[in-house]
């Protein structure tokens, strides 16, 4: 036998063997592309491997009892878990019941496969670990521990479920369609959350879904799931992804060997959702070869689920009930959901929940095309009592229309006189700091607070007039917070958004703004996972009303990418920005909803490390925002210091400290000197300063800057951390260690606090604390924390990113302190590299790269690569020079 056949042997038969009995031989035949010999080779070899024998000779159920029956050092003992009995053999290993013996609660314990052999399959058990760890939904089965056997086994510990596969359940039951469709809905919810966290299952099947006594689902085995970079961005699928997928619930790019991503996991959704309404599946794979099994599901279509109901010989007593406007809409659900193009599924699993949703409310589906008479068909059977009573009174109603018409007319009259009083109020308000007359602007901080109480005061009379009471409330808790009272601020959103609940129905467009509003003050309060959830709902509901393109759907397209900006997921971030940009017609005037868009694309860019890009979108928004505002409004200030920001990230500080003090000119204008946008730019030149040496005045700043935002936002707060970075970077030119570790130190518990463990500001963070570390000559502690530190921005930034460098030119210095010359110049070389292709030659990083690389070559005794860095040292020296006399 050739050494490649021998290969492809123990390939397949290892990962058969990950998999169920009963999927191990319809796998191999997949795999085995017609050859028959090879496939009954390894079927053989598969059934010796389950034969009782040796412990060599044992399946893995088989072999782990043995173990701990017959081991005293794990008995029947996983930690503080006592084994209670064999629950089953999964498709990685084997899993148990078990018992905590202090807090007496059930769970159950997985065990992997041969981890002792395969070095592969430990990475996938500890990638499930990783995976089931950021997943904390009431429908999915949850993780609790992990570790391992002393032999070195992993194990981990999950929720132990009682409860029967979802099909068998709605069998058992004799569910209704509606029932199921319920069932099925808490499915898709807990498949959104996992893709809310970057998870996409790839294997769900009715097997992995149990429904408990109650009747609530658990989704279990997200064991091959892979982490992708962003919602929305598709991810290669390996191999052995695709090994390890069920054939018959898998989408056709999956058997195609192509690129996935959440529509793999829609298809799989409406492969279940087929199966439950019509107790079979779409397609018949019985008595055909794996190879005619995938060619059948990457090309043929699926049929419709009525079709297969009425050649059914006994359909299920639900299937048998339905109209056949029902089942069209059902048809419509499950062809949309397993449409072979993944761009013309449903686009998330959100969007297919909306539509069962409809269905259960008998309203129009999303995806089947409008027509009048079928909107009209919904309505009567939503409205069925209503509808036979319209029809008996329609010769009424003709004789009665003059005076219906007449009535609504007034009627109509009084909505719009209402509407131009409301938005006359609320233009009043907003322009004190939206636009309008300068001369309007808060000259006087206190002055600008006792007309918004007075207003207040004002808002709380109108009982009578709950309509322009609860608009009121919404402008006024957008006015505190801007004038930095988060409180008032969230007690008149939730006051606004309980009236326009009552007054127009949880799903109606301004109870969504309402939301909006209040997950961007979530944001603004650093309550972030929350801030996200808020928005979602407030743009779905106005997703659902609206036409794309809208304002109000701008809006909060903008606002939930600032959320996710602010939450570090760039990439998520402006994908989304930019389909608000996008809403704008070329040859249309720039509208304040185009330039909030452009505004937060712009600074998503810059924080990406986007900077030429940053500097485009700022330089183009710029005069927008003058032409909107006028040359002394805040968001013309907010450009100019991104401008600014980005001329200091690239070195380039004097001519940064033009922009900043332009911007802080017009804030204090506007906001008065003791208020949070004010503090921001204190920070933001104060930061500059400090560059260009001038401590004293920094300093000043900073403290002021402190003060306000401690005031405004609480000792927690990402805007505090700022400071305290600027704060401790200045203590560390003027050589006080001890200082600036405290500086940084709080600075990392407030960020750790709120982004957890990867997220680059952490990084930013334990890369300052490193140096102070290393300013008191602590090398062991500064070299820990800088490698810390290259981690995070290598995994939230990218490994070209300007703050990845830096990290390792100081991780250099760190080591060429410690005298490990060799490790010092491997990364003293890349971030030289890395900062040499984005900064200017004279940057005081790469001179401190250029030095130091000096003498680890001189170290290392190699001559010709210190002369190297020594004639850019002068070159550089020589054109700042130039630069000086000619200044």
């Amino acid at each position: 036998m050739d050494s490649a056949r021998w290969q492809r042997i123990q390939t397949i038969f290892h990962d058969a063997a990950d998999l169920s009995p009963s999927e191990r031989a319809a796998f191999v035949r997949m795999h085995c592309d017609g050859d028959d010999a090879l496939a009954a080779e390894i079927l053989g070899m598969l059934r010796h491997d389950a034969a009782d024998g040796s412990v060599l000779d044992q399946n893995v159920a088989m072999a782990a009892n043995g173990v701990l029956a017959g081991s005293d050092a794990v008995a029947s003992q996983f930690g503080p878990y006592r084994i209670v009995r064999v629950l089953g053999e999964g498709g990685m290993g084997i899993v148990y019941l078990a018992e905590r013996t202090d807090l007496h609660t059930r769970v159950a314990i997985k065990v992997l496969r041969d981890a002792w052999l395969s070095p592969a399959r430990r990475e996938r058990f500890a990638a499930e670990q990783r995976t089931l760890a950021q997943l904390n939904h009431p429908w999915i089965a949850r993780f609790y521990d992990a570790s391992v056997l002393p032999d070195g086994t992993p194990y981990f510990v999950m929720e132990y479920i009682e409860g029967i596969p979802l099909t068998e359940y709605c069998a058992d039951k004799k569910c209704t369609i509606e029932q199921r469709l319920q069932l099925f809905r808490q499915i898709c919810e807990a498949v959104q959350h996992a893709h809310s966290h970057a998870v996409i299952h790839r294997d769900l099947k009715p097997s992995n879904i149990l429904v408990k006594e109650d009747g609530s689902v658990r989704l279990l085995d997200f064991g091959i799931a892979r982490q992708m970079e962003s919602l929305g961005v598709e991810v290669d699928q390996t191999i052995t992804g695709l090994r390890l997928m069920t054939p018959a619930y898998a989408s056709p790019e999956q058997v195609r060997g192509d690129r996935i991503g959440i529509s793999t996991d829609v298809y799989s959704l409406g492969v279940i959702l087929y199966e439950l309404l019509a107790g079979a599946h779409p397609f018949d794979l019985s008595n055909l070869t794996p190879a005619e099994a995938a060619s059948i599901i990457a090309t043929h279509d699926p049929g419709k689920p009525s079709a297969a109901v009425r050649r059914s010989a006994a359909p299920h007593s639900g299937a048998a009930a339905l109209s056949r406007s029902a089942w069209a809409d059902l048809d419509v659900l499950c062809v949309t959901a397993m449409h072979k193009d993944p761009q013309r599924r449903y686009r998330s699993v959100e969007a297919l929940i909306r539509d069962v949703d409809h269905y259960l409310r008998a309203e129009p589906l999303e995806a089947r095309p409008e027509s009048r008479r079928y909107r009209a068909g919904k309505f009567v059977q939503r409205h069925r009592r209503a509808a036979a009573g319209i029809a008996a009174a329609v010769v009424l109603m003709i004789a009665m229309a003059t005076f219906f018409m007449l009535r609504l007319a007034r009627a109509r009259d009084a909505a719009i006189a209402q509407a131009a009083r409301v938005q006359r109020i609320q233009g009043f308000m907003t322009s004190l700091f939206q636009g309008g007359d300068p001369s309007a602007g808060p000259d006087n901080n206190l002055r600008v607070v006792t007309m918004v109480d007075r207003g207040l005061q004002q808002a709380q009379s109108l009982n009578a007039d709950p309509e322009v009471q609860a608009e009121l409330y919404e402008t006024l808790g957008g006015l505190y917070e801007k004038l930095g009272k988060l409180d008032e601020a969230n007690l008149l959103l939730n006051k606004a958004l309980d009236l326009h609940r009552s007054l127009y129905g949880a799903d109606s467009t301004q109870a969504g703004e309402t939301l909006v509003a209040l997950g961007a003050l979530r944001d603004d309060q650093a309550q972030l996972p929350e801030a996200e959830r808020l928005v979602r709902e407030g743009l779905a509901i106005e997703e659902r009303h609206l036409p794309p393109g809208h304002p109000t759907v701008v809006k909060a397209t903008t606002a939930l990418g600032k959320v996710l900006e602010d939450r570090g997921s760039y990439a998520a971030a402006i994908a989304t920005l930019n389909d608000a940009v996008k809403t704008q017609p070329r040859d249309a005037p720039p509208t304040p909803e185009f330039a909030a868009a452009l505004y937060e694309l712009a600074n998503c860019q810059f924080y990406a490390g986007h900077y030429d890009t940053a500097e485009a979108l700022n330089q183009r928004l710029l005069p927008i925002d003058r032409q909107l505002y006028g040359d002394r409004h805040p968001r013309v200030a907010d450009v100019l210091v991104n401008l600014g920001a980005i001329r200091h990230d690239l070195g380039h500080y004097p001519e940064a400290e033009p922009f900043e003090r332009q911007a802080l000119e017009i804030v204090q204008r506007w906001y008065g000197n003791d208020h949070p946008e004010t503090a921001s730019d204190l920070t933001m030149l104060a930061r500059t300063l400090v560059f260009e040496g001038r401590y004293d005045e920094a300093t000043a700043l900073l403290q002021q800057s402190l003060v306000i935002k401690e005031r405004v936002y609480g000792p927690v707060h990402p805007a505090v951390a700022s400071s305290l970075n600027e704060l401790g970077n200045t203590a560390m030119r003027q050589g006080k260690y001890d200082l600036a570790a405290k500086y940084f130190t709080r600075m990392a518990d407030i960020y750790h606090a709120i982004y957890g463990e990867q997220h680059y500001l952490l990084g930013i963070a334990l890369s300052n604390l490193a140096g102070a570390y290393a300013g008191k000559q602590d090398w062991p502690r500064a070299e820990a924390l800088f490698r810390q530190a290259v981690q995070i921005f290598t995994k939230t930034q990218s490994a070209d990113h300007i703050n990845t460098g830096i990290a390792r030119i100081k991780l250099g210095r760190t080591l060429l302190r410690e005298r490990r010359y060799a490790e010092a110049q491997a990364e003293s070389l890349a971030g030289y590299e890395i900062l040499s292709k984005q900064l200017a030659p004279g940057a005081s990083w790469l001179v401190n790269a250029r030095r130091d690389l000096v003498e680890e070559y001189t170290v290392l005794q190699r001559p010709e690569d210190a002369q190297r860095f020594r004639a850019e040292l002068a070159a550089a020296s020589l054109s700042s020079a130039v630069q000086s006399s000619g200044k």
